[in-house]
């Protein structure tokens, strides 16, 4: 099974997901890795009461044992009410620092 399919299933196992797009983004960095970088959006009513960091150690959490499987995640969370503010518009990335 993919990581990026593994990622998936252990994110809607987890949390209540209102959106979530994950995106692999190992095209854009350098490396062989077929799926190394990856961006995930994740809109959730669980992350109502967690500030920024917290959400992202919730993810980590949820992610323990797949994150020795890929080198990168760029992360995105929000609430429902957020994601609605921000007019669902999904942050675009950086461009890679290394190696190209």
């Amino acid at each position: 099974m993919q990581i990026q399919t593994q990622i998936e299933q252990a994110i809607q196992e987890t949390f209540q997901v209102a959106f979530m797009q994950l995106l692999n983004e190992s095209h854009m960095h350098a490396g062989p890795a077929d799926e190394s970088h990856f961006k995930l959006t994740l809109v959730s009513e669980d992350f109502e009461s967690l500030n920024r960091v917290k959400r992202q150690q919730a993810v980590y959490r949820a992610l323990h044992e797949l994150m020795p499987q890929f080198h990168a995640l760029a992360l995105h969370t929000y609430t429902p009410q957020e994601w609605q503010e921000k007019g669902g518009e999904i942050p675009a990335s950086p461009k890679c620092g290394g190696g190209h």
